[in-house]
């Protein structure tokens, strides 16, 4: 793909400042390419952005939809310490997202759902899936993926419980979400390995969860989420890398 909204790979890298965007017109998986990028020794804050995915995936491996033009599907490779490629990073990403989305379209007032999902509406409109990789020629990488509904159509399947960023914000464009993600995403290379005391307050004050789920009780510093469930009992659940 030569352009994505109007814009080359060289002025996307301008509009956000990564080192490198890669773009594509349709691919499996930008995850998959991203991790390709990592092998062969591409700069940390390198974009892979596609107009479509064939193979798309979420957590757990599963179906992510992403067809031609209607949503955000973009993976940015990050080269941070390899002890913040976890829990916390996973958690960073969700707060970046919710950032950029408030930037780009104030009327989305996006929620997260630990770990991994962006609500808007009660409904799901985004996901975030962080893989961490290890090369020895290469070092560590992680690779954090972004999938937005910006338009629909829904698939058929998800229709009921998902959910498109213009149904409640007409005017949004993939040109502005990419341009408000991407530096934010950047960014959380540079920070400490554990959650602060204000990125934790941050995602309880943005967390949704289901009706009838289970009370959250904190979220420790590497991204755990603590609940209490029947009984009283407290459990402790971690992010899978």
């Amino acid at each position: 793909m030569s352009r994505y909204e109007g814009l080359d790979a060289a002025g996307l890298e301008r509009l956000t400042g990564a080192p490198l965007v890669v773009l594509q017109s349709s691919i499996p998986s930008t995850q998959d390419e991203a991790h390709r990028l990592g092998e062969a020794g591409a700069p940390g804050g390198a974009v892979v952005l596609a107009d479509e995915q064939t193979a798309g995936r979420g957590r757990l491996g599963r179906t992510w939809h992403s067809p031609a033009g209607v949503g955000v599907w973009m993976s940015v490779l990050l080269r941070p310490p390899a002890r913040t490629a976890g829990g916390a990073l996973a958690i960073r990403a969700g707060l970046a997202t919710a950032e950029a989305l408030a930037a780009a379209a104030p009327a989305v007032a996006a929620r997260l759902r630990w770990p991994n999902d962006v609500i808007v509406a009660d409904r799901k409109a985004g996901g975030i899936l962080c893989e961490a990789r290890r090369s020895g020629g290469a070092g560590g990488w992680v690779a954090v993926g972004i999938g937005l509904n910006v338009r629909g159509p829904l698939d058929g399947a998800v229709r009921g419980r998902a959910i498109a960023l213009a149904d409640v914000a007409p005017e949004v464009s993939r040109l502005a979400l990419v341009a408000a993600l991407v530096p934010r995403l950047r960014a959380l290379e540079a920070l400490p390995a554990a959650l602060t005391e204000e990125e934790r307050r941050a995602f309880l004050r943005a967390e949704w969860r289901d009706p009838g789920a289970e009370e959250t009780v904190d979220l420790d510093p590497d991204g755990a989420l603590v609940v209490r469930v029947s009984g009283g009992a407290l459990d402790r659940r971690v992010i899978a890398s």
